[in-house]
């Protein structure tokens, strides 16, 4: 059974930017629960490398990123999101900035210090502030010390959501979100927590497919857990794969930072010849999910089992300045980046679609937020231009801190806390290899069927398959006492449907989606979000 149940004024799940920059700025007029799955720094956002994106030199303007961003999206985006976000860049630095968080910075020809700005693919102009080549750890590490110093957060470490708690209308409709059940790892039990207000800080799902460049927790929880919930979600068809994942057994899921391109790196086939101007005329610049399509097309083509990424004509001096970590990193892998070409292949590294939601952060779902990856926004369209992901995270979750706010001080209705968990009628599970079995085969026929390149037949395979173990976790699901990788498995299957189906809608290629079906794209038919609503049927959004 579980403790009774914990009350707050928010309930935060996930601790990388968005959800810790939210809980800063809500501890000062909020009871504030971080409830998180592994510890507080595990997230997305530790392992960034690059940057933020923000106009901050005086040859950049606003125009230009919004124009840059419009551009990557492939005609997706929603202009108004764009300029509401790019416009509060500046202010999303300084905030950061003044948390502690110590940009790379250089000696301008003033003789002043001015930040270090450097360029990635899609972008016109270098407008990438960034913390050496581990931007996020540092952001992740100075958010995380100022959480821990505030008495109104309380942390929940090493406890994975389970679902979200709802009351419900007469006809079984969802009313609000009120609060939610949590797996206390260490403790083995499942806790209850209540308030008026829920926010998803969870991140994406590339943890869907085989080959990733985000940790394992990146299991879709907050996406699944909306969905089973009630709201919308829009572009879930729409996956990132990073071009340049370092390619070595151990390394799983170590990623070279787009900026080493941005820094001049050439990518390489096997032969040493460069190969990019043969797909677009940026090369090595262009946006990732024409260097993704490109890198896949030569290793298919020659049969290779990955390319080759190369700066080390920019020398070791540089290279070590630049890029200290991935340098040291990549040499503990035994290769040495100032002197030979990195072997690397694309892998999935962001989830473009998510739960529906306004301006300020709002699901259509009463009292349920969500933030950052887990979101639909508007914002990255077919296609996340690079760095604008963490933007988006702390503008959002600033605009989320303040709707909640003037709700909280208006008044709100004390919210229905869960009923206890009842374990009553399951057991103990005797069969956690079928959970294992499950978690590779959905992995794998998702890199195989619904991965950079698609076809109706291939995503017609993946669906009979996943409609065949959705019933298989539903029967585990009702029979057992709940684990983490139970939880991780359930959410991945529900949101692997969903980027089939939203796959399955879209019968054009645009931006992250490429189907040799529909191989070129529709601006009459299909210039807008794929959106799925919870019965389970894909409906357009004009």
């Amino acid at each position: 059974m579980s403790n009774d149940c914990q009350n707050f004024d928010v309930l935060i799940i996930g601790s990388g930017a968005s959800g810790l920059n939210l809980a800063l700025e809500l501890s000062a007029f909020a009871r504030v629960a971080v409830i998180t799955k592994s510890e507080l720094k595990e997230s997305n956002t530790y392992y960034a490398q690059g940057g933020i994106a923000a106009v901050l030199d005086e040859h950049d303007s606003i125009e230009a990123h919004i124009k840059d961003t419009l551009i990557a999206g492939a005609g997706l985006c929603d202009k108004d999101v764009v300029r509401f976000i790019v416009e509060h860049g500046r202010e999303a630095i300084e905030k950061l900035v003044n948390y502690g968080v110590e940009f790379t910075t250089r000696t301008a020809s003033s003789g002043h210090a001015e930040y270090h700005l450097t360029r990635e693919g899609g972008h016109s102009h270098r407008r990438i502030v960034h913390a050496a080549d581990a931007t996020g750890q540092a952001i992740e590490s100075t958010l995380e010390e100022r959480v821990r110093s505030q008495t109104n957060i309380k942390l929940f470490e090493h406890h994975n959501a389970v679902d979200l708690w709802s009351e419900r209308f007469g006809d079984g409709k969802t009313k609000r979100v009120t609060g939610l059940y949590a797996l206390d790892i260490k403790a083995d039990t499942v806790k209850s927590f209540s308030a008026p207000f829920v926010v998803l800080a969870t991140g994406g799902v590339s943890k869907v497919y085989l080959y990733t460049s985000n940790p394992d927790i990146c299991t879709g929880d907050g996406i699944a857990m909306a969905w089973r919930a009630g709201c919308s979600v829009a572009n879930m068809e729409f996956t990132q794969f990073h071009p340049t994942c370092l390619y070595h057994p151990k390394a799983k899921s170590f990623l070279v930072t787009e900026a080493v391109r941005g820094e001049g790196g050439h990518l390489l086939d096997p032969k040493g010849r460069r190969f990019m101007k043969k797909f677009d005329e940026r090369g090595e610049l262009a946006p990732r999910d024409v260097v993704a399509r490109a890198i896949d097309f030569e290793m298919k083509r020659m049969g290779a089992e990955c390319m080759y990424l190369d700066i080390s004509h920019k020398g070791q001096d540089f290279i070590e300045k630049h890029f200290p970590m991935i340098y040291k990193n990549t040499k503990a892998f035994g290769f040495d980046m100032a002197k030979e070409p990195l072997p690397i292949v694309p892998a999935a590294h962001y989830t473009c679609g998510g739960v529906m939601v306004n301006r300020q952060g709002r699901s259509d779902v009463d009292g349920l937020y969500a933030i950052g990856e887990v979101t639909y926004t508007g914002l990255h369209g077919a296609n996340r231009m690079a760095s604008n992901s963490l933007l988006e995270c702390l503008v959002y979750s600033s605009a989320a801190a303040e709707d909640i706010r003037a709700r909280l001080e208006a008044g709100v209705d004390a919210p229905v806390s869960p009923p206890q968990w009842d374990e009553s009628q399951v057991t103990d599970s005797d069969e956690d290899v079928v959970i294992t079995h499950n978690w590779e085969e959905l992995r794998r026929f998702m890199w195989d069927y619904v991965g950079i390149v698609r076809t109706d037949k291939r995503l017609a395979r993946a669906q009979n398959r996943i409609d065949l173990l959705q019933s298989e976790i539903a029967e585990y699901y009702g029979h057992f006492r709940v684990s983490s990788d139970l939880l991780e498995l359930r959410n991945l299957a529900v949101c692997a449907e969903l980027i089939i189906r939203s796959a399955l809608a879209r019968k054009e290629s645009r931006g992250l989606h490429y189907t040799l079906d529909y191989a070129e794209a529709d601006n009459v038919n299909q210039r807008h979000p794929t959106k799925l609503t919870p019965n389970h049927c894909p409906t357009e959004t004009p």
